[in-house]
């Protein structure tokens, strides 16, 4: 009668014929301890798992189906150190998902950006008549309200960023803005001597409009972010598998992005309705552009992709930078050849064609990374 005698619970399985180890968990137990011991959850080890590159595949050399059930055994079997005893329920911390401020809280203070930006527009306005020097006072005094706005509404809730990751994109947001101000002078440089009439508009006036409708869409992005993660961390629950859950969690990325670009083009049109310039004044499709490049940076900022976010505003601002550099190298004698293709480009969609360009195609590209790096399980911990 051959040694195939029971074993206590507790005791190590027998060896497999193949020489391999019995139980082939317990040695990515041991190589991922630290991230089972600290999981609040066993969706935790599997978002864990994938961003160490443990696939469904790679799983099944594990005897199980997917990362999900291979997350579910590492889970139930390293001890935790809230753990009391054998027979004690695990007291788990809330989600970091789940422990930001509460609803009302960010909510309010995603308003602040815009209702600052919107009073000194319009305090702006009434100054139209005062001295060069008040104008100037009162728009850098708004500036810094807006920037103090801006940080109160980013510091916690669904756009709140760990760390200090999203200071290297501050200056190239700063500039991205700036030119939605100064941008409209881009036709008055290509058409210097030449006869051409058009003119830059002032910033104190219709070209600030944009800036209002960026600084209230706010709102909508910090509400689309919170509902990325919500449904995000429902599909971890229900999904039973890596593939499952990207397919399930793309189309939620991608309609809550149109969704955001729908409140923009709104509160676009609002600004411009309300604050002067009208629906034909060309602000519209930069303003959208411009918020959606916004958007995704964030979202890839907030989620661990700080390096893609960066380099979608570092493209944008690198094509409206070359472009400014042709427009005024054309003014120089015997090279007014080198603004012809920014000439054309502006002739045939107006001065917002740049800024169009630059985001529309910059944010085409972090919408197509985030579709992929933003449908994993291990973005969403």
């Amino acid at each position: 009668m051959s040694d195939t005698g029971t074993t206590s619970p507790g005791t190590t399985r027998p060896a497999r014929r193949g020489g391999g180890p019995a139980d082939p968990v317990k040695t990515l137990m041991h190589s991922h301890r630290e991230l089972c011991e600290r999981a609040v959850d066993p969706l935790e080890i599997a978002a864990g798992l994938e961003a160490h590159g443990v696939t469904d595949r790679a799983a099944a050399r594990f005897r199980h189906r997917d990362v999900f059930s291979l997350a579910e055994e590492l889970y139930a079997r390293v001890p935790r150190a809230t753990d009391s005893g054998p027979d004690t329920t695990v007291a788990t911390a809330p989600h970091p998902a789940r422990a930001s401020d509460p609803r009302a809280g960010w909510a309010l203070r995603t308003l602040l950006p815009g209702a600052v930006c919107a009073a000194a527009l319009l305090a702006l306005r009434y100054a139209g008549g005062t001295g060069a020097g008040i104008r100037l006072a009162i728009g850098a005094a708004g500036a810094v309200a807006l920037a103090v706005a801006l940080t109160i509404a980013l510091r916690r809730g669904p756009l709140r960023v760990e760390g200090h990751t999203a200071r290297v994109s501050r200056l190239w947001v700063c500039w991205l803005l700036a030119y939605t101000l100064y941008g409209d002078g881009l036709p008055r440089v290509l058409h210097a001597g030449t006869g051409d009439g058009r003119r830059a508009t002032s910033p104190l006036t219709e070209a600030a409009t944009p800036l209002v409708a960026l600084a209230f869409a706010v709102v909508p992005a910090a509400w689309c972010a919170h509902l990325l993660s919500v449904q995000a961390r429902r599909r971890l629950t229900d999904s039973r598998g890596l593939a499952e859950f990207a397919s399930r969690t793309r189309p939620v990325l991608l309609a809550l992005f149109a969704l955001y670009a729908g409140a923009l083009t709104a509160l676009a049109l609002l600004a411009e309705l309300v604050l002067g310039g009208g629906p034909g004044s060309g602000h519209l499709a930069p303003t959208v552009a411009l918020g959606s490049l916004l958007l995704l940076a964030r979202l890839l900022t907030v989620h661990g992709f700080p390096k893609a976010a960066a380099t979608g505003l570092v493209t944008a601002c690198a094509v409206e930078a070359v472009a400014l550099a042709l427009a005024t190298a054309g003014r120089v004698p015997g090279f007014e050849s080198a603004a012809a293709p920014v000439r054309a480009l502006v002739d045939a969609g107006g001065a917002g064609a740049v800024p169009v360009l630059a985001c529309g195609a910059a944010a085409l590209g972090l919408l197509i990374h985030a579709a992929v790096t933003l449908s994993r399980a291990s973005a969403h911990t």
